[in-house]
C-alpha cells in the first residue's frame, strides 16, 4: 500500500516568487518521503532495498591463495627458503586433506584453501623446483599472496545499505555473502501524461507535432528502474485531462505531465490541480524550463513539466529524478559533475541557472550545441550531457573552467 504525502508537501514559504534552483532542490529533498511499500522477494536489478542486507557467510569463507604458487609457514622458512615438497596439491574446491610440517611447502592454485600449517603463498614464478624440493626468496611479509578469511565480509556484517538501488554489482555482493532474497521496495509506478491538441502519435502522418515527450519520459523512467504507465495523450479539454489524472491516481505512485503547466486558457493541468487538488506552481529560475507545477491529485504527487521536450528533459533530470528517487525509497542524489575547459564563448545575464546541451571534444573540452533554442530537440541527441552555468552574471571564454554533467550522472 503506497503512503500518501501531506497536502502541503510542495508549498513554498510565504512571499516566495522566483525560486532559485538550489532552494527548489532543497525543498524537494526535505519534504518528500518514500511512497512505496516494502515486500520480500528475490533480488533484482533496479529494485530499492527497504532494509540493510547482512552477510550470512564470511567472504572468503577460508584463507585461500591469491596466486598460483606454493603454500608454506612463513616463520619456519629462511630468507632463502629451501623446503621439501609435500605430496599432492590444493586446488579451488579440492582442499589438501593433511597438514604441512614446518619444513614443507605445497603446490597450490589460485582460490584454493590454504592447508593447515601454512599461512603464506610464494608466487610460482619466483620458485625453483629440483629433486622434490622448492627454493625461493621468502616474501617480505607473513600472509603474502593470501586472501584472509572474512576480509571482504563477516557473518552478520553490513553487506548493502538500506536505500541501495540494486545494480549487477550489488547482486554479486549479496550472492557472495549468501543472500538471494531481501526486503525491497515495490517498484515506483510513474504515470506519464502528454497534453495538447497539437500532438500526434510518433510515426503517424498528417498535421500536428509528434509526441516526443511520452517516449522520452517512458525511457527515462525505465532507465531509473521505475515502471512507466502510459496515461495517453489528453486533448485540451478539462474533462479529458481530469479523466487521465484520475487514471493515474488509481494506478500510479507519481504522475508526470507535459504541457498545460502555465496559467493560460488551455492549461488544464494547473487549473484542475488548483480547483480540485493541491497546486503549487513554482517559477524556478532555470533555463530552459521556468514553470514547474508541483501538486497532488487524489493524494498522488504530480510533476507538471513544460510541454517543450528540451525543457521537459532538463527539468526531469534536474528536479524530477532526485525527487522520484526519494519517493521510490532511495536516498536523494545530486548528479556528479566535472570541471572541464570550455570550448565555447558565452555571455550570461544574472537571474537564472542555465543548462546548455554539451559534449566533450577530443581534447576533453566542453562544446555546446549550435543553438540554445529550446525547440531544437536534436540538441538532446547530439549532446552527451549538460554544462551548468551558475545563477549570476558570467562571461565564459574558451579555456575557462565550466561544470559538465554527463548524462551518465543522471543514470542515462
Amino acid at each position: 500500500m503506497s503512503t500518501r504525502l501531506a497536502d502541503d508537501c510542495f508549498a513554498l514559504p510565504p512571499g516566495v516568487d522566483w525560486t532559485p534552483v538550489d532552494d527548489a532542490l532543497g525543498l524537494l529533498r526535505d519534504r518528500l518521503t518514500c511512497v512505496c511499500a516494502a515486500v520480500d522477494g528475490p533480488l533484482e536489478v533496479g529494485a530499492v532495498l527497504a532494509e540493510p542486507v547482512l552477510a550470512r557467510r564470511d567472504n572468503p569463507p577460508t584463507d585461500n591463495a591469491a596466486v598460483d604458487g606454493f603454500a608454506f609457514a612463513w616463520e619456519n622458512a629462511a630468507a632463502e627458503a629451501d623446503l621439501g615438497l609435500a605430496d599432492g596439491r590444493a586446488a579451488a574446491g579440492h582442499p589438501f586433506p593433511g597438514r604441512l610440517s614446518p619444513g614443507e611447502a605445497l603446490r597450490i592454485l589460485t582460490g584454493a584453501e590454504l592447508p593447515a600449517g601454512a599461512d603464506t603463498v610464494v608466487l610460482e614464478e619466483d620458485c625453483t623446483i629440483s629433486a622434490g624440493r622448492v627454493r625461493f626468496p621468502r616474501p617480505k611479509r607473513k600472509g603474502a599472496n593470501r586472501r584472509a578469511k572474512g576480509e571482504d565480509a563477516r557473518v552478520g556484517g553490513l553487506a548493502l545499505e538500506e536505500g541501495t538501488v540494486l545494480g549487477p554489482q550489488h547482486i554479486a555482493r549479496a550472492a557472495i555473502v549468501g543472500v538471494h532474497r531481501a526486503r525491497m521496495r515495490e517498484r515506483l509506478r510513474v504515470g506519464v501524461l502528454s497534453t495538447g491538441d497539437e500532438l500526434i502519435t510518433p510515426g503517424d502522418d498528417g498535421p500536428g507535432i509528434p509526441d516526443a515527450n511520452w517516449p522520452m519520459l517512458e525511457g527515462f523512467c525505465g532507465r531509473q528502474g521505475y515502471r512507466p504507465l502510459h496515461l495517453g495523450r489528453a486533448p485540451d479539454q478539462v474533462d479529458a485531462v481530469r479523466d487521465a489524472l484520475d487514471r493515474g491516481a488509481a494506478t500510479a505512485d507519481a504522475i508526470l505531465t507535459t504541457g498545460g503547466a502555465s496559467a493560460g486558457d488551455e492549461d488544464h493541468v494547473s487549473r484542475l490541480l488548483r480547483e480540485e487538488g493541491q497546486l503549487h506552481t513554482w517559477r524556478i529560475a532555470v533555463k530552459p524550463g521556468r514553470p514547474l507545477v508541483l501538486g497532488l491529485w487524489r493524494g498522488v504527487p504530480v510533476f507538471g513539466l513544460p510541454g517543450n521536450p528540451v525543457a521537459a528533459f532538463v527539468c526531469a533530470l534536474i528536479f524530477v529524478r532526485p525527487a522520484l528517487r526519494v519517493l521510490a525509497g532511495a536516498p536523494w542524489e545530486d548528479p556528479q559533475g566535472f570541471t572541464v575547459p570550455a570550448a565555447f564563448e558565452k555571455s550570461k545575464k544574472p537571474g537564472r541557472r542555465e543548462f546548455l546541451r554539451a559534449r566533450l571534444d577530443g581534447q576533453g573540452r566542453a562544446e555546446i550545441f549550435r543553438s540554445e533554442g529550446s525547440g531544437l530537440v536534436g540538441g538532446l541527441a547530439w549532446a552527451t550531457g549538460l554544462v551548468e552555468l551558475p545563477d549570476g552574471a558570467l562571461t565564459v571564454r574558451p579555456g575557462d573552467k565550466v561544470r559538465y554533467l554527463p548524462y551518465a550522472s543522471f543514470g542515462l
